[in-house]
């Protein structure tokens, strides 16, 4: 009977020990904002997944010596999806709730955003899908949880239209043209094409629509038609080793590289510098920033971090255009948690919830992305209930055989073709998965 007193003492002890050694992990893991960061470091994407992850992570990094978001520190984990949808829904299913649950998806893929899509309402988890994703969910009265933040497929391909119209001397000049579409046959590669059909209708210009199966080394056939139907213009929706791919056959067929135009995804440096001198004049558009080595973010981040040997990948890459894509992602991510705060408490940890509540309500004025380290990088955005975009500008950048330079003014998606194309999309999804439109009290 001693022995059993003397047991259950002993248990009740190591279980006050064992209370005592967690309580303040536990604690310092719920003062932590986590950030789920799904990326592909590996794979036939790989060259141009692995500079976004390293921006993004470093973005987060910087956070965290700067002081947190108001006093909260941030954590993260990877998780690598090699750009497949089935694997990238795994690492949402693992991560979500994890250390205190999931502030932000960000699928970096819109395969995998399609999935998540109909995932995020039923977890209580908003997704940013910055420059890429489903377009018509810009509609934030149809997609609570979704924000294709700072611009859609929609709105890069109206940009491209508009400034096409402008190097021929005006929309009306468009009208007899032929513009060829070379995209990756999969849901990104298509998601322009609704854009460029009606603008197409609309403006009296041939579309020629040339599918490129992933992952898009094997072109020589789509080059053959182009070289067969000559266009004046060819948009290239590609990604990964498609776009040097294209560039390479471009060269080699004889196509003008200044005839072409890359969507913001296909315009980067692991795109252009095996091609080179070879893919000089070549245009793609900027998701409001380009390559930005001279930025007071990028000069913070070199000084903060990497001279500190606190860099997560190569100093080089530091200021190229994905790697500010990366951070520039992070930043919007940091910066809903910091509108939220504002609404439900300073230097408190938010839920999915509350955080999706600060990316309807971002406010980022120029003041505050200068502050920020984002002078000269990005314009303001301004989100909504009805609008989970924010923005819709962009600029067009050239490659001049060593570097990016921007060779246009910033460019606006045109509402009057885009707002009708949204709502009408945004209805039929609501239509097709039975759901309602947000009411006045919810969008409060």
């Amino acid at each position: 009977m001693k022995f059993r007193k003397f047991i259950l003492a002993a248990s009740v002890v190591a279980a006050g020990l064992s209370s005592a050694l967690t309580a303040p992990a536990a604690f310092a893991q719920a003062k932590e904002q986590f950030f789920p960061v799904l990326v592909y470091r590996t794979g036939a994407y790989a060259p141009n997944g692995v500079p976004f992850a390293d921006g993004y992570v470093d973005y987060l990094k910087l956070v965290n010596a700067r002081g947190g978001i108001n006093g909260v520190k941030v954590s993260w984990e990877e998780c690598e999806t090699g750009y497949a949808t089935d694997r990238g829904v795994e690492c949402y299913e693992r991560l979500k709730g994890k250390n205190g649950g999931a502030t932000v998806f960000q699928p970096l893929s819109t395969g995998i955003t399609f999935a998540l899509t109909e995932k995020a309402p039923n977890d209580k988890i908003p997704l940013i899908t910055s420059g890429y994703g489903r377009s018509e969910s810009a509609d934030g009265g149809v997609f609570k949880w979704n924000f294709p933040l700072v611009g859609t497929y929609w709105v890069a391909a109206d940009v491209l239209v508009q400034y096409l119209g402008k190097q021929v001397g005006g929309m009306d000049k468009l009208k007899g043209k032929k513009i060829a579409l070379v995209y990756h046959d999969s849901p990104f590669g298509k998601e322009p094409i609704p854009l460029l059909e009606e603008r197409a209708k609309q403006l009296g210009f041939s579309l020629q629509l040339l599918p490129v199966t992933h992952p898009g080394v094997e072109q020589k056939a789509t080059w053959l038609q182009i070289r067969q139907s000559r266009p004046d213009y060819v948009l290239l929706w590609g990604w990964g080793v498609m776009n040097s791919t294209a560039l390479k056959e471009a060269q080699a067929t004889g196509y003008p590289r200044e005839k072409m135009y890359g969507v913001w995804w296909s315009g980067a440096e692991p795109d252009v510098k095996d091609v080179g001198m070879g893919a000089k004049g070549y245009n793609a558009l900027a998701l409001q920033h380009g390559a930005e080595p001279n930025a007071p973010i990028t000069k913070e981040i070199l000084s903060t971090l990497y001279a500190k040997g606190n860099g997560t990948g190569p100093k080089e890459q530091v200021g190229e255009v994905l790697y500010m894509r990366g951070l520039s992602a992070a930043m919007l991510a940091v910066e809903g948690v910091r509108a939220a705060q504002e609404h439900f408490g300073k230097g408190k940890v938010m839920t999915g919830e509350q955080v999706r509540w600060g990316y309807e309500n971002l406010n980022l004025t120029q003041a505050k992305l200068d502050a920020l380290g984002f002078k000269g990088v990005m314009r303001p955005v301004s989100t909504s209930c009805s609008d989970h975009m924010g923005a819709s500008w962009a600029r067009i950048h050239t490659w001049d055989g060593t570097k990016w330079v921007f060779t246009s003014d910033w460019l606006q998606a045109d509402d009057q073709i885009l707002k009708p194309m949204v709502k009408a999309a945004a209805d039929k999804y609501a239509a097709e998965k039975k759901l309602t439109r947000r009411t006045a009290d919810d969008c409060k």
